[in-house]
């Protein structure tokens, strides 16, 4: 059987499609090539595309994915979207969240809307934790009934990319549809048990030395101890344990923030676009451009390659059985 053929909404600098293609290694681990091809790749983001065409040699649209018409896109078997996030989040404060009353909370109906009008074979999307409990966990329900009016057998879990061997404590709820025509339904029991991987650390993917510029000043470390005690701030990570969550922001990573930082001997600093790679499990091959606040940003919204090359790869054997 031919490659099955892959549409990528909200596909940002390609997490989620290094570990579809997979053919990739990571932390002396190999992970095979899968039977897909991206025929079409989708995201509003300017400095993410230009990485994803980087690495993919394949130049996304970059039109708001309410203006494209389902015509527009070529003919595709899988459709994949990380919908945009930041209204389900649990840190996502301030508003508070909003969830499907926000306009980016809505984005999720245009996938819906292709898949009504395309009927791909299956459909793959991703949200954070947080997509759960949103409108007082109203949510979620009216997503997952929307994609199961859309004509699809859906499952859902909540996964933890640190179980996949990624060095980082990263939660995701992922969402599997199979065209009910097909008379399949994706089992996520499939997926390798808790336990079984063995457990990847921070150690394993950072830096000895790095420039001056990722050190925090000498005062900011001071204004940071002084609310340490009360704030429960300065989150200096153990190197010996996977990373806690990192995000979009990092170029903009504070002390006295609650995002994760590395205690260098004396010294606090944040961690190198790389790095950041690394913990996300990106393979060294996965090439960076721009400034490294759109790296910091592109990288902090990706699908975790690895976690999502094992939902790809038993998809592929689902759809090929």
């Amino acid at each position: 059987m031919g490659k099955l053929k892959v549409a990528s909404l909200f596909c940002g600098c390609g997490g989620t499609d290094v570990g579809l293609l997979g053919g990739f290694d990571f932390l002396s681990n190999h992970y095979a090539q899968n039977s897909f091809e991206i025929v079409y790749a989708n995201d509003i983001d300017e400095n993410a595309c230009a990485i994803f065409e980087r690495n993919f040699g394949i130049k996304p649209d970059g039109r708001d994915i309410r203006s494209i018409k389902s015509e527009e896109i070529p003919e595709f078997d899988i459709l994949t979207g990380g919908f945009p996030c930041q209204s389900f989040s649990i840190i996502a404060q301030n508003p508070k969240r909003l969830g499907v009353k926000d306009d980016r909370g809505k984005l999720f109906f245009e996938m819906c809307r292709i898949l009504r009008e395309k009927q791909p074979k299956c459909f793959v999307a991703e949200n954070v934790k947080g997509i759960l409990s949103a409108n007082n966990k109203s949510a979620f329900p009216l997503i997952i009934k929307e994609f199961e009016e859309s004509g699809y057998n859906v499952s859902y879990r909540l996964l933890n990319a640190v179980n996949y061997g990624v060095p980082q404590k990263r939660e995701r709820v992922i969402i599997v549809g199979i065209r009910k025509d097909l008379g399949k339904v994706f089992d996520f029991a499939c997926l390798p048990e808790e336990g079984s991987i063995p457990i990847a650390t921070l150690s394993q993917v950072i830096e000895k030395i790095v420039p001056e510029k990722y050190y925090f000043s000498q005062k900011a470390v001071d204004g940071m101890m002084r609310k340490r005690d009360s704030m429960n701030k300065g989150r200096a990570q153990d190197i010996s344990q996977p990373c806690n969550t990192v995000g979009a922001h990092l170029a903009k990573v504070s002390l006295n923030s609650t995002d994760p930082v590395l205690l260098d001997g004396e010294r606090y600093r944040r961690f190198t676009p790389r790095e950041v790679a690394r913990i996300q499990s990106f393979p060294e091959t996965f090439e960076l451009l721009g400034s490294e606040g759109a790296q910091y940003r592109a990288l902090g919204n990706a699908i975790a390659p690895v976690m999502f090359w094992y939902i790809a790869h038993n998809v592929s054997k689902l759809l090929n059985s």
